[in-house]
């Protein structure tokens, strides 16, 4: 917990800010999972804090959420690809991965649980896209399609 907790505040994820009038907060909650090894000893304890997204309000705290998935077939045709043309493959294993979308929308998180500050009527004011709020797979994803863009014109000057 410890950890995901600084990884949000090195990332500045949020600011604690009053709570405007007339707005609502999103609420959190912590979520744990043992990642386990190949042979099922367990590797190490993961918590992840997650956005309650199913507080959020169409049109207020959220507008578009769409986000390209790529389908199995896809993935299938680029590995043939791959494999018949001799390319390199490699896999790549972001950390924290949301945590880099820009929001759009101002929205206000409760604080975690376990790390609220002395002045608990203080609330994240979200700066960053964040697990469990609705539009985080489309702020990566624009985050990530910018990013590569911009690689791909580097590369062809």
């Amino acid at each position: 917990m410890k950890q995901e907790y600084e990884a949000h505040l090195n990332n500045k994820t949020w600011d604690l800010v009053p709570l405007p009038k007339y707005r609502q907060i999103v609420g959190c909650k912590w979520v744990f999972r043992i990642k386990e090894n190949v042979d099922r000893t367990v590797n190490r304890f993961k918590a992840r804090l997650v956005a309650k997204g199913f507080h959020q309000i169409a049109g207020c705290d959220f507008n578009e959420t769409f986000s390209p998935v790529i389908k199995p077939i896809t993935i299938r045709l680029v590995i043939t690809l791959a494999l018949t043309n001799k390319w390199d493959l490699f896999q790549l294993d972001a950390n924290n991965v949301f945590l880099n979308g820009h929001l759009e929308e101002t929205i206000y998180m409760q604080q975690p649980q376990g790390f609220e500050s002395s002045n608990r009527t203080l609330v994240c004011k979200l700066q960053k896209a964040f697990y469990g709020l609705k539009q985080a797979p489309r702020q990566w994803f624009d985050r990530l399609k910018g990013t590569l863009l911009q690689l791909r014109f580097v590369a062809s000057k």
